[in-house]
């Protein structure tokens, strides 16, 4: 850690018997730099650029600045973040390390050394995303669902063990032992970091970031950490410093304590709808005043979690007491928790209740306001009390059914198309709003629209809490006494996002009541809030499809995005775990679940949710209880072990991974075909087509879903050409590694609705390299184009990329031959993504979208301007000609870097060449 030490900043601080080099705040504050009103967020990013000075990537003049923030100003200087280490999850993580062994190969090609393709900071990487819910409801689910996951992901897994063996600073949490950012808050944060380097020992914060957006989970710690896109992530990997422009802060100040009977979920769900709606985009949020002391380490992580649901890119909260408390609870060692207490003081990173930091802007919330609540049918930010639910429902229903009639399917289809254009699979089939459904068992029932089909505890959102984990058992416990169950049509799971659930349960006697009521274990992973929900009840599913019925689902997660949770079912809605049980116990959403009888007994009394919910004191009474310091050490201390399955898994040993050209999971990549040591200049993008105009709140799971192949699909139909079955086609997320699964499925999502191809839903477009411009799939049009050399757009609405960092959204987009995308607006990650991967994202001039413009779609498009990049300009506009439409397109590279990553095609290929 050699560098310039322009502010003499470099300090000692003895823990115990051990002494730590720091670089100290206070040095700062001593030459007249007034550091101590900083907020907390902003003195974590000036510590790391007081110890990574180097007078090029950061420079006294940095440090200044940052010291002297203007919370007024708006984001415009740029600084460089290098994370103390890097945090992924399978889904992206397989890509990542297939986008590494592939650097490796081409750094062989050009000349140079492999083995410099390797970490350089700790990279831990957890399989949490790959289990699905295909067994469920009975004691050997969990069991069966590992074994298929094993059978269906043998080939990732062996590559992950790989790529274990190959690479330094690698390490990987093997499946079934719980979700990334659980396992990131109960063991792999350190709050306070630790390295040793040419004999000395340094202390500094631990920062991370992740490839999923729910990274900042840890922020409820007080680690500095956010998600980003797999892209981002490799070059923070190899060593490279992640720009960014130092951002805006928000003071959200928390002030009295939640009431009698609401949750945790409850408060998340109304700090999402506020965030959202004040505008938090690319924004520190940080959490101060003297609610914060009651807010318990597990609401403060569900806060921190949903970071990316209002859009921010932390959610902090300081250390204090409870951070210690915490760190006692889960088993972390009496030095580290000794260091972190003495760090966070030395450094005035210490909560003072009584001490306001300056902050851009301000918001409050008093946490006795807080009811509770639910959110949905489509969107995290969407809340509705439960008190209005029902009637918040109805009225959803009936905008859905109004949507999908067949006098709206055939206005659509007369504005442009003749019905035969339509694929036959997409039109619209007889609506019945109930069936008579027969079950397996013999039993008969009727199934009606706003049908609970699925009820899922899952999600890395509620399932580290223990309070609202220990409620949704405690109402399984009532509601089991008193003689109920599920609906017979409610698929229910549980999947915890670490054993320590699972142990706490089994010490406070709970299991049982849960598998009574179908909520056994599945798995520890992601499941349902990933799009691994499983197939539904199969004599549910007929019905669904036969009569076009609108279903619902409810989970504990943070995502409920269109055709994220499962194709047949058209509205999901977030809650906390104990609602959840209460809705799998109704069965339906058309119940006013505050005042409707919820069920019957077995005496044929009325029962009521109020008869089954339990009290704060009385999950407060199984907490203390049942929670204890060794259950975290146990459930940690051999996490990179695995089980025997995943010891006896064959792991090849070499520097370059020998690619199974047979192999349908992990292929080797495209990017650096043809790639030459010194990059092509940038071009003007000329006589380009549309290859989709969409609407607003285009998610990343619109652009690359993660969930099911659906039968028929271009990836299904590549998958079927390979030999794989239906049954084996398992999900996309789980094929990232495939590039020829990844390219067919980009824009597949089956609720994608391409206003270029009115009447469709899916990856649907116009094709207008074939004469009349006939509707075909998104992917099969992209083959035309690259074959006629025809480079593509994409225009786009509001909030363009928003939901998961998934880097697969911005890979497949380039390699489907997209060359720009022009928004209203983006969410941060995927703008950096696609610039990551060489495409240009533009953005309409504002207060202009496609629609007052008179864009639609069918024009041929030409971008002048780009070319000034080659000449060491980041242009603030270019020129569009669209047919006879010209305007100005504002160009969102934000920094210098972002620049050097699109001059080179790319961030692979700039690391690669700075590499050589």
């Amino acid at each position: 850690m050699s560098h310039p030490n322009s502010f003499k900043a470099r300090g000692e601080l003895t823990v115990g018997s051990q002494s730590y080099q720091i670089f100290q705040l206070s040095a700062l504050q001593d030459q007249g730099l007034d550091v101590h009103r900083l907020p907390y967020g902003l003195k974590i990013l000036l510590e790391n650029l007081l110890r990574t000075e180097d007078g090029v990537n950061v420079t006294a003049d940095h440090i200044r600045f940052l010291a002297n923030w203007d919370p007024s100003a708006q984001p415009d200087y740029e600084i460089a973040f290098s994370p103390a280490r890097v945090v992924l999850q399978d889904f992206t993580g397989v890509p990542a390390v297939v986008d590494l062994a592939a650097m490796r190969e081409a750094m062989a090609q050009l000349g140079g050394d492999p083995k410099r393709i390797n970490p350089l900071v700790p990279v831990e990487l957890v399989i949490d995303h790959s289990v699905i819910v295909d067994d469920f409801a009975h004691n050997q689910s969990f069991q069966r669902n590992v074994e298929i996951e094993y059978q269906r992901n043998v080939e990732r897994y062996q590559f992950l063990r790989w790529g274990q063996e190959a690479f330094d600073n690698f390490k990987v949490v093997p499946p079934g032992t719980g979700i990334v950012h659980q396992v990131n808050l109960e063991h792999l944060s350190r709050v306070v970091f630790t390295k040793e380097e040419n004999g000395t020992a340094y202390a500094y914060p631990d920062t991370c970031v992740g490839t999923d957006s729910h990274t900042p989970m840890v922020n409820g710690l007080g680690v500095v950490a956010w998600g980003v896109g797999g892209i981002e992530a490799e070059a923070a990997m190899l060593g490279q410093p992640i720009s960014m422009l130092v951002p805006r802060v928000v003071g959200f100040k928390l002030t009295g304590s939640l009431p009698e009977g609401v949750t945790a979920t409850d408060l998340v769900l109304t700090i999402t709808e506020m965030l959202r709606k004040h505008g938090v985009v690319g924004k520190f949020v940080e959490f101060y005043g003297p609610g914060v002391s009651a807010v318990p380490l597990a609401n403060r992580a569900t806060i921190g979690n949903m970071s990316p649901e209002y859009g921010s890119t932390v959610s902090m909260f300081p250390i204090d007491e409870e951070t210690i408390h915490y760190l006692r609870l889960t088993g972390r060692s009496e030095a580290q928790i000794a260091l972190v207490e003495a760090y966070a003081k030395a450094q005035g990173l210490w909560h003072d209740p009584d001490h306001e930091p300056v902050y851009s802007e301000h918001l409050e919330l008093d946490l006795a306001s807080i009811v509770p609540s639910i959110a949905g049918p489509k969107r995290p930010q969407d809340r509705v009390p439960l008190s209005s639910a029902q009637p918040a429902f109805r009225k959803e229903l009936a905008q859905l059914e109004k949507q999908q009639s067949a006098a709206d399917y055939d206005e659509a289809l007369k504005e442009s198309f003749p019905a035969s254009d339509v694929p036959a699979h997409d039109q619209p089939k007889k609506k019945n709003t109930e069936a008579l459904v027969q079950s397996e068992d013999g039993q008969t029932y009727t199934l009606k629209d706003g049908a609970v089909v699925i009820a899922a505890i899952t999600s890395c959102t509620n399932t580290s809490n223990p309070s609202v984990m220990i409620a949704a058992a405690l109402v399984a416990k009532k509601a089991h006494e008193k003689g109920l169950t599920r609906k017979p049509w409610v698929k229910t799971s549980l999947a915890p996002g670490s054993r320590v659930v699972t142990d706490y349960y089994e010490r406070a006697g709970l299991t049982p009541y849960l598998d009574a009521l179908g909520f056994n274990l599945v798995g520890y992973g992601c499941t349902t809030c990933i799009g691994n929900s499983g197939p539904l009840i199969p004599e549910v599913a007929a019905a669904i499809d036969a009569n076009d019925m609108t279903v619902v689902s409810v989970l504990s997660g943070n995502r409920n995005f269109e055709g994220r949770i499962h194709p047949q079912v058209k509205m999901n809605y977030l809650m906390s775990p104990p609602l959840v049980v209460a809705y799998a116990i109704a069965g339906t959403m058309d119940i006013d679940l505050q005042n409707d009888v919820l069920a019957t007994d077995a005496q044929g009394n009325p029962v009521y949710l109020k008869d089954i919910w339990p009290t704060t004191e009385e999950v407060q009474a199984v907490i203390e209880q049942a929670i204890t310091e060794d259950m975290y050490r146990r459930g940690y201390q051999d996490v990179f072990a695995g089980d025997e399955r995943w010891q006896q898994l064959p792991t090849p040993e070499s520097e370059q991974f020998h690619w199974d050209p047979q192999s349908t999971y992990v292929r080797h990549p495209p990017y650096f075909e043809q790639m030459r040591a010194q990059p092509e200049p940038v071009a003007d993008i000329e006589n380009a087509r549309v290859l989709a105009k969409l609407g607003d709140s285009v998610t990343t799971d619109h652009i690359s879903p993660a969930g099911a192949i659906v039968p028929m699909t271009p990836a299904a139909m590549y998958l079927t050409e390979h030999g794989i079955e239906p049954k084996d086609f398992n999900s996309y997320g789980s094929r990232r590694g495939n590039h020829e699964v990844m390219i067919r499925g980009t824009f597949a999502n089956v609720r994608l609705r391409n206003q270029l191809a009115p009447g469709t839903e899916g990856g649907y477009t116009r094709d207008f390299t074939q004469e009349g411009a006939p509707i075909t799939t998104i992917y099969d049009a992209s083959r035309h184009y690259l074959a006629q050399q025809v480079p593509l757009v994409i225009l786009a609405g509001k909030e363009y990329g928003s939901g998961s960092s998934r880097d697969w959204a911005a890979k497949g987009t380039m390699l489907l031959g997209v060359k720009a995308v022009i928004a209203e607006s983006y969410e941060r990650i995927h703008r950096s993504n696609l610039l990551g991967m060489g495409v240009l994202p533009l953005q309409f001039p504002e207060g202009q979208n496609a629609q007052t413009l008179g864009l639609l779609g069918d024009e041929v498009f030409s971008i002048t301007g780009v070319t000034a990049l080659n000449h060491g300009q980041i242009p603030k506009t270019v020129q569009v000609k669209a047919g006879d439409i010209s305007f100005e397109a504002i160009v969102r590279i934000d920094t210098p870097s972002e620049a050097e990553y699109f001059r080179h095609g790319g961030i692979m290929q700039y690391v690669l060449r700075s590499l050589m």
